[in-house]
């Protein structure tokens, strides 16, 4: 019986319980569609080429490169999720130390006195000390599986803190290109102004000689005030993005970017976007990553499940003393023990198999949020890249249309100055300009938050800067 013990150790030695972790040949992720090409992709304005790593500096924009590197080096967000990896970090460690040598010190003191006597007795005072400590031998693979569960969930917090770096760049850059087209909308809506003033001293000139009519000046007064009342809101809005870059930075709002606030052209990439294929973006897209880190993780704690299947093994010993303080140098107040230990629940497998059951559902659930993520992320491409194409598809139609709204003022306003045109026809071509001009600045403004948001989609921007931060552009 003796041997028992020692003989199911060495039956178990070199095995690890529960499954080894790959990626699922069912999984999303290897199917053709989720390899290949974007469909949306197929049109101009796109490249097959990879990603650049800091994407914001196809730009070319100093201004924009300086803003980006403050958000990564002082982002609070990037902060927190700094501090969540290290403390993942600490857990690997952890688990690592469960293989080590465990190591346990006792010590008491106790005054032994007489019983039953009448007799005065003073007692005697007694020691205790013992040191033990106790080697796992993590026969069935439990520790094993424990800390390559604990690997995969600080693999999947170090994914999830590339995703809020990505999320810190898209945002900084879409907040500097939002300040930027609240300028090129205020500067459009200003033009028409411009315009409308024009017609409006004109009408106030012909009435005082005669020749116009007050309800004509009134019109023009009305229009002047009505575009007018469209600069504020966009006032507002560049504001907004000011304040956001001044906290993405880890600043207070009122230390917002001050030379952003003339920004006075809406910055433009040169060229097709790199946009890559499907097995790329996979690859980079930190979401992805962080749910097939869970997914590895959730695998390994069937292993750790398993594994209470069968007995812990481990060496242990100890050395203590026991006795008085004057008996310290004898042997017999000294103990010593040496040998193996065996934990083992195997009245409890009942239980033991509902954890192995939790643990393969847990597992599951991993694979399909696996799944879905995946395919929200192809979505999530294919989307921006079908938005970013319409909408480049939308600015062309708006820039014909704001030419012939331009070309119409013009020649209702030389009609109208030579007395051949009427002076409503004039206030309606100088209305259909100053909505072409508006929604011809509007669709530049979305289409270049469109682009923004179809570099967030991609995932680029959380690798590790190498080279040296771009200089801070002169205010």
């Amino acid at each position: 019986m003796r041997r028992a013990p020692l003989a199911l150790a060495a039956l178990l030695a070199g095995c690890v319980a529960g499954p080894d972790y790959h990626v699922p040949e069912r999984a999303t992720v290897n199917t053709p569609g989720a390899q290949g090409k974007f469909d949306a992709a197929k049109g101009g304005g796109f490249a097959d080429a990879p990603l650049p790593d800091h994407w914001w500096r196809l730009y070319r924009d100093a201004t924009l490169d300086a803003l980006v590197a403050g958000a990564l080096a002082a982002n609070t967000d990037l902060r927190a999720a700094d501090a969540n990896l290290r403390a993942a970090t600490a857990v690997v460690d952890q688990a690592l130390a469960g293989r080590t040598v465990q190591t346990s010190v006792d010590a008491g003191v106790a005054l032994a006195r007489p019983y039953g006597t009448e007799l005065p007795a003073t007692g005697e005072m007694t020691y205790s000390a013992t040191i033990g400590g106790a080697l796992p031998l993590d026969l069935a693979g439990r520790i094993r599986r424990a800390i390559e569960a604990s690997r995969a969930d600080a693999g999947a917090v170090a994914a999830v803190r590339d995703q809020v770096r990505v999320t810190v760049a898209a945002t900084a850059t879409r907040a500097y290109l939002a300040a930027c087209a609240a300028n090129l909308r205020i500067a459009a809506a200003r033009r028409v102004i411009h315009i409308q003033r024009q017609t409006y001293d004109a009408t106030r000139r012909l009435e005082k000689g005669g020749r116009g009519t007050a309800f004509d000046t009134t019109r023009a007064r009305a229009a002047v005030e009505q575009s007018e009342a469209l600069v504020p809101p966009l006032l507002a809005a560049r504001q907004a993005a000011l304040y956001q870059l001044a906290t993405l930075a880890g600043k207070p709002p009122a230390d917002y970017p001050r030379n952003v606030e003339g920004c006075a052209a809406l910055p433009a990439i040169a060229g097709p976007l790199p946009v890559g294929d499907g097995a790329a973006l996979l690859r980079r897209r930190p979401d992805v990553r962080a749910a097939e880190r869970r997914l590895a993780a959730a695998t390994a704690r069937i292993g750790v499940a398993t594994a209470s299947l069968y007995p812990e093994v481990s060496i242990g010993g100890s050395i203590g003393y026991t006795g008085p303080l004057k008996g310290l140098g004898e042997h017999e107040d000294f103990n010593f023990s040496l040998g193996p230990l065996l934990s083992w629940s195997f009245p409890n497998r009942r239980v033991v198999r509902a954890q192995i059951a939790q643990a393969g559902a847990a597992a599951d659930a991993a694979l399909a949020t696996f799944d879905g993520t995946v395919l929200g992320a192809l979505r999530d491409v294919e989307t921006a890249l079908a938005a970013y194409a319409r909408g480049r598809d939308q600015v062309a139609a708006l820039q014909r249309a704001r030419d012939s709204a331009a070309t119409a003022t013009a020649q209702a306003d030389k009609l109208f100055r030579f007395g051949r045109g009427d002076f409503l026809d004039l206030l309606s071509a100088q209305a259909t300009l100053a909505n072409a001009e508006a929604s011809l600045a509007a669709a530049q403004a979305g289409v270049a938050d469109t682009q923004a948001q179809l570099f967030l989609a991609l995932g680029g921007g959380w690798e590790m800067d190498q080279t040296p931060a771009p200089a801070t552009p002169k205010p």
